[in-house]
């Protein structure tokens, strides 16, 4: 485990979220698999650039059910760290990732979950 990240440091993932690069596998399997090792990585840039991918990819096809299962995941652990970081509302923080994302031209795709 690691500490939770200063402040300061939000700026620079929500920056990431603004303007940083990614790219993403055409293949899902390689795709996947790149996002699996970096979710586990622990830092927030790269779950951050989880999310990016993510989001962008869902603009031109629908994710698979373990794609929306890893966008709600990094999503939750980007959220909840960074709203400890600056003493706030996980609403409050969704919020500013939203607005960074919008700056991006890039919006939080709706996953309905389907019960059967």
């Amino acid at each position: 485990m690691r500490p939770v990240i200063r402040p300061v440091e939000t700026c620079k993932v929500l920056g990431f979220l603004e303007k940083g690069k990614f790219n993403s596998h055409h293949d899902w399997k390689h795709r996947f698999k790149e996002n699996s090792e970096r979710m586990r990585t622990g830092s927030l840039i790269e779950v951050a650039a989880v999310l990016k991918s993510l989001v962008s990819l869902s603009r031109s096809k629908p994710l698979s059910f373990r794609e929306k299962k890893m966008l709600e995941r990094a999503k939750f652990l980007l959220v909840s760290e960074l709203a400890t970081a600056r003493n706030t509302s996980s609403e409050n923080m969704e919020g500013a990732l939203v607005k960074s994302l919008a700056k991006a031209k890039l919006q939080m795709p709706v996953i309905v979950e389907k019960f059967e």
